[in-house]
């Protein structure tokens, strides 16, 4: 097999560093997107080794263990980096966006039984192994669209039995998925019916997390700061809880309500903070002085009928932003991270360029990755994308309804390509 790929004849190198690779870009910066035209890219060892333009190409002196791919003017662009999906889950809920096409609100399904709920329900009945084989299939199907790493939540589990389940099938993914995946336990997405919202917060603090270190089952910890679900104080109560197990928070701020997501993101050291539907100007105030990153979700905001994130917004104030596909059975069915950057360039009024770093070097960021993912630069990981012939890296969100990518390299082995 290979050790060696070089890739010739790009049309655009997209997202090139040359200098000390960024963790993050923030504000104005947002706008520019280093390209490198008519370009060649080397790979040895599931590293970028080197890049350039064709004109000062040096050639090839050891052919062995090389593999040449000619990109045919096609685009070169780091993997998207998607750092919000809930992709382990037992049963799809297309009854439930029947019901919101019928006028049913996203809580009146809730109370139906619908929801987080009916995924934990569905979830309690699948094996590990179901779940393990379904979860891979829709890894395989977003890393075809161009992702090359990605978060998978817990969350549909409600209980210690169903939550370390969900874990342990993560840990699985970890291990046998081709592209770098982090685990993140939101024991605290919803309250069971079989608990008080006290009781079950104290079932996460007491068994939940203490178990969820000993076996070293996740990353992150994340949880949903919304009204009638957990609030600003409780979040914290729960984070801080879960800091003392070695676990960085994540949190759920800001989709159905103003709730104190943000405050609580920002209050626990939060690595992130994800949907941001009703983000205001102190909230705002707030992500300036931390190092959170905030995060949108365009398929969950379209799917839901929600009101647009303040994304321009927080743009213009100086903040960096992330955009995530929230791939779920309820509110994302889809994990499909161009059509996420087509519908923030359209409903959000955030350039191309913007949106390409929100989903590349932003998204590393927020699961921390930004040291080796997100960006062409030497050293970092042979993680990229071959478009097929397009004009420039503007048309990937200007055609939303096409299948643009023609393959997919990750770790220096090509893991999807077109026939």
């Amino acid at each position: 097999m290979a050790n060696k790929i070089l890739v010739k004849n790009i049309r655009s190198l997209v997202q090139v560093e040359n200098d000390l690779p960024r963790k993050k870009v923030a504000g104005a910066e947002m706008k520019n997107l280093p390209c490198l035209h008519d370009a060649w890219l080397a790979v040895e060892d599931g590293l970028i080794a080197d890049f350039g333009t064709m004109v000062d190409f040096p050639g090839i002196t050891d052919w062995s263990g090389l593999q040449v791919i000619d990109a045919n003017e096609g685009l070169v662009l780091p993997c998207w980096c998607d750092s919000h999906t809930h992709i382990v889950y037992a049963g799809s809920r297309e009854g439930e966006f029947v019901d919101r096409i019928n006028g049913l609100s996203y809580q009146e399904i809730a109370e139906r039984g619908g929801g987080i709920l009916n995924s934990a329900k569905k979830l309690a009945g699948a094996s590990e192994d179901e779940l393990f084989e379904s979860a891979m299939q829709r890894i395989r199907e977003v890393i075809a669209q161009g992702t090359g790493a990605i978060e998978i939540k817990s969350g549909y589990g409600l209980s210690l039995e169903s939550e370390l389940k969900m874990l342990r099938v993560i840990r699985r993914l970890k291990e046998k998925a081709p592209v770098p995946v982090k685990a993140t336990f939101l024991g605290a997405h919803a309250v069971p019916k079989t608990h008080t919202k006290e009781a079950y917060i104290k079932l996460i603090i007491e068994e939940m997390l203490p178990a969820i270190a000993a076996e070293g089952l996740a990353d992150y910890c994340d949880a949903f700061c919304e009204n009638g679900y957990f609030s600003k104080a409780e979040t914290g109560h729960i984070m801080e809880a879960a800091k003392k197990h070695g676990l960085v928070p994540k949190i759920h701020a800001e989709q159905l309500s103003h709730s104190g997501g943000v405050e609580a993101g920002v209050d626990c050291g939060a690595i992130s903070v994800d949907h941001l539907e009703y983000v205001n100007e102190n909230d705002i105030a707030l992500l300036k002085k931390s190092n959170t990153m905030p995060v949108v979700l365009p398929g969950a905001q379209f799917f839901l009928s929600l009101i647009n994130p303040p994304a321009r917004q927080m743009i213009d104030a100086g903040l960096p932003l992330a955009i995530a596909s929230d791939y779920n059975p309820g509110s994302s069915p889809s994990g499909n991270m161009n059509l996420m950057l087509s519908l923030a360039c359209v409903n959000y009024k955030i350039t191309p360029a913007e949106a390409i770093n929100a989903a590349t070097i932003n998204g590393a960021y927020a699961m921390g990755l930004s040291e080796t993912h997100g960006s062409i630069a030497r050293g970092k990981a042979a993680n990229f994308f071959i478009t097929q012939p397009v004009p420039n890296y503007d048309f990937l969100p200007y055609a939303f309804g096409s299948d643009l990518v023609q393959a997919v390299i990750v770790g220096g082995k090509v893991v999807h390509e077109k026939n």
